[in-house]
């Protein structure tokens, strides 16, 4: 009976924080952070949520790739700029 209750209360957590992290996909927020937080919760108990979780735990990587932050954030050798400007810290 316990074993029961612990996963509905796993279950009813879960999907509380994974709805206010989709709500937050049109709503103002960091709905990026509490989407797999969610799945993170749900994953302790249920597989569905598991093979989820593994599923954005690889399009975080594939875009964290995709994505150079340094070429992002760096201003040296773009075309079009001022030489004389002080470069960023």
């Amino acid at each position: 009976m316990l074993k029961y209750a612990r996963r509905i209360a796993i279950l009813v957590v879960g999907m509380t924080v994974l709805l206010a992290g989709i709500a937050l996909l049109v709503l103002p927020g960091p709905a990026v952070v509490v989407i797999p937080i969610g799945l993170a919760i749900l994953a302790t108990e249920f597989a569905w949520a598991r093979r989820w979780l593994k599923v954005v735990r690889e399009s975080a990587e594939k875009g964290a790739k995709r994505v150079n932050l340094r070429a992002v954030f760096t201003r040296r050798n773009r075309p079009n700029e001022r030489q004389d400007a002080a470069p960023l810290p």
